[in-house]
């Protein structure tokens, strides 16, 4: 399958797990640093030392208009910017900033109106879009573009990862299974009925519990891509040279990997943005605090590392806000064949392996000595703030103790044999393991050789990947190809708002980057999404099981649900940080002039 990264983040990520801008509820790849996705969260008027901010609220009338804001990011963006096919964090910002969907998600991380208001009515949802919505191009949003997103994503040579959020419409299926399809069309399905031009019926298969925040709810507009197959989309100019959206920036300049310019677009529908101009930036994370501090970024999210520096600056607000997301060293446990996970590495077969190697990770002494404190350490995959996340009295902590993972090592066979200080397996040949860690920030590396040592530590004989870090990119890349030489990777999510483990955790999840593949896994999962879940507490049950399951099974070692630390020029005020990012309302920021 094709990447088309950004991780939570990260993230991705759907657990119905990116993105807000991202839409559809999709989890999405993160950097380990500044894990985000897809939506806010009450929590985003507080600032570093956890005071209400006092600044108050600005309207949009009454704010300055004109002048620029330079939001910075650390890692270079893939460039693919179209909502059904964004695959990471790194695009999913320039994303927010100049699109949006017809569903949005409220304090309460539940569904909430937009470009849209609905009606449901047991399997069928109808769609009512806003009037007066207008693409960049000037064309009208209609529920053509909605109905065209759906079938694009459904379609067999589709290039992006998000099927799962099409697939419970009548008639997906069986479009997406097509051997003898039309590539330069897209195929209508059975379930779209398409009112007018601004309402439209779309009927699912089954009702479920999170059905309106799995569905992919982002319109992509269809005279745009007029003419152009469904495989060519990603690749084409139409994304990303020159892209349009319904946000209030339009695109006006490019630099691949580098920068975008975004324009106020004056027929915004919610009104001109106060703002003339938007810059989007790639920065060198490690020169982040600085850049902040010159006034050559105006908003950016900090590692902690550097934002304690930032505390009492002249000039500098500091923000922060309990992530939507989490972070985690994930074992490689097989491969993905092309169209579901297959579990064959023998090095991690062992579960008691995996649990030894738990125990060797100082996870706390990671977020005091990298992250300034900031974060929890988790014993599931999932953020702190989500209403699933399970009772940790429930779960195996696997708190840092080096003498128990060597013991677990030793009853697993995992013996020095030779003398030299670092562990054979039971077969007496080298026990020698790649750890693959992202670059971007000034700490990247330090915490990374952090863990690499805990692992030597108990006799694991631990490297570095290459003896380097990767870009984000690349990173990704490696681990969505299965790189032979992956052993260990840490990575992260960002999650969307609805918990169902679908999307990361499933046989036939691409994104199901361990390839832990597990039965009563799956078996849980689907009860999460049956009838009866649709009774929270026993849905919540369920998932509590799966987090049991997962915390024992151990495909993946979670390490912290992060803090999230933004520092913002002083200058500038009507930003809302939320858990993915602090692209909402973009038309409300201002620059004092």
């Amino acid at each position: 399958m094709k990447k088309s990264l950004l991780l939570l983040l990260a993230m991705l990520l759907s657990i119905s797990i990116l993105v807000v801008a991202c839409g559809g509820d999709e989890e999405e790849p993160a950097d380990t640093d500044t894990d985000t996705d897809e939506q806010d969260a009450d929590g985003g008027d507080e600032d570093a030392d956890g005071d209400a901010d006092e600044e108050e609220e600005v309207s949009q009338e009454d704010a300055p208009q004109g002048g620029s804001v330079t939001y910075g990011y650390t890692q270079p963006f893939a460039g693919v910017f179209d909502i059904a096919h964004y695959g990471g964090q790194d695009d999913a910002i320039a994303l927010g900033i100049m699109t949006e969907g017809l569903v949005d998600t409220d304090d309460e991380l539940l569904p909430e109106p937009n470009l849209a208001t609905w009606d449901e009515d047991g399997t069928t949802i109808t769609f009512h879009i806003e009037e007066g919505v207008y693409w960049h191009n000037g064309e009208e949003l209609t529920a053509e573009d909605m109905a065209y997103a759906w079938q694009v994503i459904a379609h067999p040579d589709y290039t992006g990862t998000r099927q799962s959020n099409v697939a419970m419409i009548v008639g997906a299926q069986e479009v997406m299974d097509l051997e003898d399809y039309d590539a330069e069309a897209t195929h209508e399905l059975e379930g779209v009925t398409i009112v007018d031009d601004h309402t439209l019926e779309v009927e699912v298969v089954a009702e479920a519990p999170n059905t309106l925040s799995n569905l992919w709810t982002n319109p992509i507009p269809k005279a745009h891509y007029e003419g152009i197959a469904v495989a060519d989309l990603e690749e084409s100019d139409e994304v990303r040279r020159n892209p349009v959206g319904l946000g209030p920036f339009e695109v006006a300049n490019i630099v691949p990997g580098e920068q975008v310019e975004f324009t106020a677009y004056e027929d915004y529908w919610k009104g001109r943005p106060n703002l003339d101009e938007v810059i989007y930036r790639i920065i060198d994370g490690e020169m982040a605090g600085e850049l902040i501090q010159q006034g050559e970024v105006d908003l950016i999210d900090l590692p902690p590392s550097q934002a304690v520096d930032l505390e009492g600056v002249e000039g500098v607000t500091l923000e922060e806000i309990e992530a939507l997301s989490y972070s985690y060293i994930g074992f490689k446990l097989g491969h993905w064949d092309g169209e579901q996970n297959v579990m064959d590495n023998d090095k991690f077969a062992d579960k008691n392996v995996r649990h030894a190697f738990a125990h060797a990770i100082d996870r706390q002494g990671i977020i005091d000595a990298f992250s300034e404190g900031y974060g929890t350490v988790i014993n599931a995959p999932e953020s702190v703030i989500s209403w699933a996340y399970p009772d940790e009295s429930t779960l195996n902590q696997y708190e840092y103790d080096p003498e128990r993972a060597m013991e677990l090592l030793d009853e697993a066979g995992f013996e020095d044999v030779t003398g030299d200080g670092f562990r054979e397996n039971s077969d007496g040949e080298e026990f020698t393991v790649n750890f693959m860690a992202m670059s971007g920030t000034d700490i990247a590396e330090p915490r990374a050789t952090y863990i690499v040592q805990n692992l030597q530590d108990v006799g694991i004989n631990a490297q570095l990947q290459d003896g380097q870090l990767f870009e984000f990119n690349l990173f990704y890349d490696l681990v969505e190809e299965d790189d032979a030489d992956i052993d260990l990777f840490m990575g992260a999510w960002g999650l969307a708002a609805d918990p169902d483990p679908t999307g990361l955790w499933r046989t036939n999840d691409f994104w199901n980057f361990p390839r832990w593949v597990n039965e009563e896994s799956e078996e849980l999962i689907e009860r999460g999404l049956s009838e009866e879940a649709m009774d929270i507490d026993y849905r919540a049950e369920v998932y509590q099981e799966w987090h049991q399951l997962v915390n024992e099974e151990l495909p993946l070692i979670p390490l912290n649900s992060p803090v999230d630390v933004y520092a913002i020029n002083s200058e500038v005020g009507g930003i809302t940080v939320g858990v993915r990012d602090a692209t909402d309302d973009a038309h409300l920021w201002y620059r004092e002039q």
